[in-house]
């Protein structure tokens, strides 16, 4: 496979943040949408179940009994003296989706392949900032702002003003038992309804 073409300069680039997770009703594929910090155009992004999984319980702050994948990653990290500066979505080719997870440790910044769905369960879990490409979103399917809001208002769908702004339960707040990430995440699923989407058939 060959490597995402990185974008030219951080000029070239838009600060985004996590606003969802929606349905494509044509197939039940999950989509996260972003949007940048001046709310003028949101980016729908198809993402597998377990990573949707990963990404909503960051949103909706859940606390799981067991560190799940990014939640190690994260760890492992931080055990390496590394920190998450940026993740930026850098290319949209034949459909697909690249990111890169930009790594610093020791004074040296590293670039690291990855799917945008991953780098971005890692960034809101880090708290770091996120980029698209000016040229992703110029080649994307736009969405507009008012339909993003209205889905977004649904108190059924994970959300998120910004990725910053998350916080975490307090300790002990989980009821016992806790259902496995993949069982709430089919939970919150099941209380979407169809006409939520009637907007947003791509």
């Amino acid at each position: 496979m060959s490597e995402p073409r990185r974008p030219a300069s951080e000029e070239e680039q838009v600060q985004m943040t996590v606003a969802g997770i929606t349905l494509d009703p044509t197939n039940n594929m999950p989509i996260v949408l972003l949007r940048d910090l001046a709310e003028t155009v949101a980016i729908p992004i198809w993402i597998g179940l377990v990573e949707a999984s990963a990404i909503a319980t960051q949103l909706e702050s859940i606390q799981l009994s067991r560190p799940m994948t990014h939640d190690l990653l994260k760890s492992v990290l931080q055990a390496l003296g590394g920190n998450l500066k940026r993740v930026v979505v850098c290319d949209l080719r034949e459909n697909t989706f690249y990111a890169l997870l930009y790594l610093e440790r020791d004074g040296r910044v590293l670039e690291v392949d990855a799917r945008p769905s991953d780098a971005l369960a890692l960034a809101l879990r880090t708290g770091s900032e996120i980029f698209v490409a000016r040229k992703v979103i110029e080649r994307s399917q736009v969405l507009d702002m008012e339909q993003v809001r209205e889905v977004l208002s649904k108190p059924s769908l994970s959300r998120s003003a910004n990725p910053a702004e998350q916080t975490r339960a307090e300790p002990g707040a989980a009821e016992q038992g806790e259902k496995p990430e993949q069982d709430r995440w089919s939970e919150i699923l099941a209380n979407l309804k169809p006409d939520d989407f009637g907007k947003y058939k791509m």
